[in-house]
């Protein structure tokens, strides 16, 4: 859901008749949304059953999309967008119900599989999504729709109740206190470069983000049953595993927004390749496929070396990605599609591998009545950690620019474009996100991995 939008933005303005500081609250929408749902998902997924609650999300993304498909004014996209943000959490619940239904020696390899899932939508969605678009971008919405629609239907056919434990009511002041408190965080890192990092308004929601999670972890804290069991959000495993995935959704992000600004950017500039959409998207959509089948490497490593070793090695892999991009923008050389393409697929392939042992790890540090809850908040964390590289690497990529003047039916346009140096730093940062992943795996003790799910 967030792939299909990318061909849209720099037209959205005049689709929604709005500006282009408005426009961009089309990605704000979905992303605050689907932070904030994710969780509060996995732990009704646990009170309600995981089945039940995975429909509802899906609904809620049929519903989005078509409103998004009939909308030609900014509010009511919005709304759209905002209900295909809470389908962000489906991907948790689905890992969650894998747990349910399958046989210990089949589901370190299922799980694997539905964590590359999410690579391969986003990288084969780009092409697709920017071809339907140049006809009609009403299309694009209606065929989410479609699609959602059919995977609620296969979900009611094919995947059994899931089993409910519910000891208490749902926690609704925690669940208000915790979408207070992301909105605070996500707001700013998300406009923080349109306002200005040092502005009032973004300080002031910083600083409201703070005040508001303190008072909440404490009350977590003393409820017998919260919306998120934060002692066992603290224990090693889950913690470092946390953290890690923090730390690989930043490079995973990272390599949405760099590949394609070189593919795209005109050649004038030094560093681009001058591509249309449509066509930078299938140089990219490799990268998806490699995606899925390293996860199939991933379940392998696992179950020889145990899914901490499978974590390592894949957000090392992702690293080599990076480097390789790092000796070529020290090396000063042109980078051209084919060595994007090698780029992407070695990070999509790390993101494969790694990708598969969060849930992993995860699910053998908690009780099976908060799988959903524990797998929830995994997801969270990775999506802080894209959220934080769309702050970081898009204020790296807006501020280190080259300006260019291209020819328009109206005269002559002043443009500016990404510089070596702005692809640089946003390199580097990448780096120090997989370097700081790979820590947090290789801290995990071996004994915090024998309860892991290991793949068939």
């Amino acid at each position: 859901m967030q792939t299909i939008i990318v061909p849209l933005i720099p037209r959205l303005p005049d689709y929604l008749h709005t500006s282009n500081d408005n426009a961009a609250w089309a990605l704000t929408a979905t992303l605050l949304t689907g932070a904030v749902s994710t969780p509060i998902a996995g732990r009704l997924g646990d009170m309600y059953g995981k089945r039940l609650i995975l429909v509802l999300t899906l609904a809620a993304v049929v519903l989005g999309s078509a409103v998004c498909a009939l909308s030609d004014q900014l509010l009511p996209f919005l709304v759209g967008r905002g209900l295909q943000g809470v389908g962000m959490g489906a991907i948790a619940l689905g890992i969650s119900i894998l747990r349910d239904c399958l046989p210990p020696e089949r589901l370190g390899s299922a799980v694997a599989a539905m964590s590359a899932s999410l690579g391969v939508g986003g990288a084969l969605g780009l092409p697709i999504a920017a071809l339907i678009a140049q006809h009609n971008w009403h299309l694009l919405f209606w065929g989410a729709a479609g699609v959602s629609l059919l995977c609620l239907i296969a979900v009611l056919i094919v995947v059994p109740p899931s089993p409910i434990h519910r000891t208490a009511g749902f926690d609704y002041l925690g669940a208000l206190g915790l979408a207070a408190a992301l909105t605070l965080l996500l707001l700013p890192l998300s406009k923080g470069a349109t306002w200005g990092w040092a502005s009032a308004p973004t300080l002031g929601l910083f600083a409201a983000s703070i005040l508001v999670f303190v008072p909440w972890i404490a009350y977590e804290l003393r409820r017998d049953h919260p919306l998120v069991d934060l002692r066992t959000t603290a224990t090693r495993t889950v913690a470092l595993t946390n953290a890690a995935s923090a730390a690989a959704g930043l490079g995973f992000f990272a390599m949405s927004l760099i590949p394609v600004q070189l593919l795209m950017a005109p050649a004038a500039t030094g560093n681009g390749n001058g591509l249309s959409m449509v066509a930078a998207g299938l140089y990219l959509a490799p990268g998806g496929l490699v995606m899925f089948a390293s996860s199939n490497i991933g379940a392998r490593v696992s179950r020889t070396f145990g899914p901490r070793t499978s974590l390592a090695v894949g957000v090392t892999v992702m690293g080599l990605g990076y480097l390789i991009q790092l000796g070529l923008l020290l090396a000063h050389a042109h980078i051209g599609p084919w060595h994007l393409v090698l780029i992407t697929c070695c990070i999509s392939a790390g993101i494969g591998i790694a990708y598969a042992a969060m849930p992993a790890l995860i699910m053998g540090a908690v009780p099976l009545r908060q799988t959903g809850e524990a797998n929830g908040v995994n997801a969270l964390m990775r999506s802080l950690g894209m959220s934080v590289a769309s702050a970081m690497i898009g204020m790296v990529l807006a501020h280190f620019v080259v300006g260019i003047d291209i020819p328009t039916p109206h005269g002559v346009a002043h443009h500016s474009f990404p510089s070596d140096t702005g692809y640089l730093i946003a390199t580097i940062i990448s780096l120090v996100a997989c370097a700081a992943s790979v820590t947090c795996a290789l801290l995990l003790k071996i004994d915090d991995e024998k309860d892991a799910p290991v793949p068939a």
